[in-house]
């Protein structure tokens, strides 16, 4: 490392985001970079560890611990330390299709396992590989790398999504022919429609890579919605070899009481629909706003925190956020060690947005939802809910228990239910022929990522379930790996 005491020396800094009163006014990015001097110090606070746990990329504990899709993050930690932005960009490509995808969306298992976090403030690792690609496109370093020999096979991919556009970009680098089949009116999948555009930027980001990819030779065709307009006979007749992914889309639902309102959504379908008018240029022309209305939220995670954003950005009267678990601690738990990813309260950028509007974080914990009530119009009015406490079941398993006499009503217009999702939609798995598993996923190895059916491979959360976009980057990547391995006999792939 060019500063070994580099560690001891600087503190850790981050950038300051735009005011949160401020940036609910609008729907641009709210993240700022730091200064090329500030962000060399950041590098040099990198520890030259004897083993890096950043890129380890395992799950413990059922949760990502390092990079999953092995970043060489100590290397250009190094190179930025040294000026060398460039040299930085290249090391960040080896391992990664998308920096700049990664660097605003990614919640950092690599800082969670940083081997300087055990006793003082991780690297900031996401901010220094935000820098780098961002970098490299303002300067001009990132241009098509089309193939130069092309092997004559084809390839269809079905999805946009990350790992669908990762496995798209490594197959055309490899010199097949490759087509990616998306069923909504823009590529992207999850990264142009799941994501709020304050939060990824459809057209300056997403988009600027899409048409490098399409200068490079990967085609993409829209509105292609397998099973209805596209028959799925023509991946076996007219392709070499095909890559689902799909993605894992079919969200959990809450069948209680009411649940059949009018104003109780799914949270991608508020999402969806409010990306579509931003992209549109008219951000107020969405069919569900929340402009006015009492907003709840239900469930935790990504999904929720930016049905909150694009809630305060609407001009929500009020908002609450439900989460049945419990509030995390502010420092790691015992059962909670270095290197898993840390398990402790925070506040994200929709939780800031309405603490600075409402005077306090939303979410109210350790609480489910009995009923939906109905106003006289027969839409969504209020909520019933009440506070659990986890207890083992006669199996030993944890599980929620209503406390009688906790019942509370809350007002509501808008219900967004963002509790995750089942796994993928079975309709268009089932026209393929693919088989799947106990959970509804496409069966498909690991580091394999074969269907049931020759030449067809499963990539991404369609295969492994709803997972991180950096995941499944990694599994697109390693599915064109032995996509590529099937059709040549031999893969140079990394």
């Amino acid at each position: 490392m060019g500063k070994p005491t580099g560690f001891l020396e600087y503190l850790r800094e981050q950038p300051a985001d735009r005011p949160p009163l401020a940036r609910v006014g609008d729907w641009t990015e709210f993240h700022h970079h730091i200064g090329e001097d500030k962000l060399r110090q950041q590098g040099a606070r990198c520890m030259d560890c004897g083993v890096p746990f950043c890129h380890t990329g395992k799950l413990l504990s059922g949760m990502a611990s390092g990079c999953p899709i092995n970043n060489l993050i100590p290397e250009w930690n190094d190179l930025v330390y040294r000026g060398l932005w460039h040299e930085a960009l290249e090391r960040l490509h080896r391992t990664n299709n998308f920096p700049e995808f990664t660097g605003r969306v990614c919640p950092a298992p690599c800082e969670g396992s940083c081997v300087l976090g055990i006793n003082s403030s991780p690297v900031t690792i996401k901010n220094i590989e935000c820098a780098i690609t961002d970098r490299g496109w303002s300067e001009g370093w990132v241009v098509p790398e089309a193939p130069q020999v092309r092997t004559g096979k084809r390839v269809a991919i079905i999805g946009s999504g990350p790992a669908g556009l990762s496995a798209a970009a490594q197959l055309n680098h490899a010199g097949h022919t490759v087509t990616v089949f998306e069923r909504a009116d823009l590529p992207g999948g999850l990264l142009m429609y799941g994501i709020p555009n304050m939060k990824l930027d459809k057209k300056e980001v997403v988009l600027r890579r899409i048409r490098l990819m399409e200068q490079e030779g990967v085609k993409f065709i829209c509105n292609a919605n397998v099973g209805d307009n596209v028959e799925p006979q023509i991946f076996l007749k007219e392709f070499d070899a095909t890559v689902i992914c799909t993605g894992a889309t079919q969200p959990r639902d809450l069948p209680v009481e009411g649940r059949g309102l009018p104003g109780v959504h799914f949270a991608m379908e508020f999402l969806s629909a409010n990306t579509a008018a931003v992209l549109a240029g008219n951000a107020d022309n969405t069919p569900l706003h929340a402009r006015g209305k009492d907003v709840v939220v239900i469930g935790g995670g990504d999904t929720g925190t930016d049905c909150v954003g694009t809630a305060m950005r609407h001009g929500c009267r009020s908002l609450v956020q439900i989460e049945i678990l419990p509030k995390p601690p502010l420092e790691r738990a015992a059962d909670n060690p270095w290197p898993e990813w840390p398990k402790v309260y925070k506040m994200d950028y929709g939780q800031e947005e309405a603490a600075a509007r409402f005077g306090a974080d939303p979410r109210i914990y350790l609480t489910t939802v009995k009923k939906f009530g109905a106003d006289a119009g027969e839409r969504v009015k209020d909520l019933v809910i009440v506070q659990v406490k986890w207890d083992r079941n006669d199996k030993g398993q944890f599980t929620p228990v209503e406390q009688a006499g906790t019942e509370k009503v809350i007002p509501a217009q808008l219900v967004l239910l963002a509790m995750g999702f089942l796994g993928p939609e079975q309709a268009m798995l089932k026209e393929i022929g693919v088989a799947c598993d106990a959970r509804s996923n496409v069966k498909a190895e690991f580091e394999k990522y074969s269907t049931s059916i020759p030449g067809v491979f499963a990539a991404g959360d369609c295969r492994r379930g709803q997972s991180l976009v950096v995941w499944a980057i990694n599994e697109g990547r390693g599915a064109a790996r032995e996509c590529d391995r099937y059709l040549m006999g031999q893969t140079d792939l990394p």
